[in-house]
């Protein structure tokens, strides 16, 4: 379960890699993989066990100021929870 005080990292089956060639940043994991947006590769790049989603949610508020903190909570709790859900993302609170 992912809650504003976890603090998610990638599983270790997971990496993020930037595909040069697409100009883009790549979650893969044995024999799958998945192409982020750029919110989600800046969720991603955050996710290192060091900040609680919380924490994330500030540095990202800050990156972009349009979005009411409380949506942003939410959605970046959604992609979380959905990362947790494929196995992809550990948290620890």
């Amino acid at each position: 379960m992912i809650s504003p005080e976890t603090r998610p990292r990638l599983a270790s089956k997971a990496r993020l890699r930037y595909d040069r060639r697409g100009e883009r940043y790549m979650l893969l994991w044995p024999e799958r993989g998945m192409v982020l947006n750029p919110t989600a590769a800046e969720i991603v790049k955050l996710c290192t066990g060091e900040h609680t989603v919380t924490g994330i949610v500030e540095r990202l508020a800050e990156k972009y100021t349009t979005a009411p903190g409380e949506a942003l909570e939410r959605q970046v709790l959604d992609f979380l929870a959905a990362m947790a859900d494929r196995g992809l993302m550990q948290g620890e609170v």
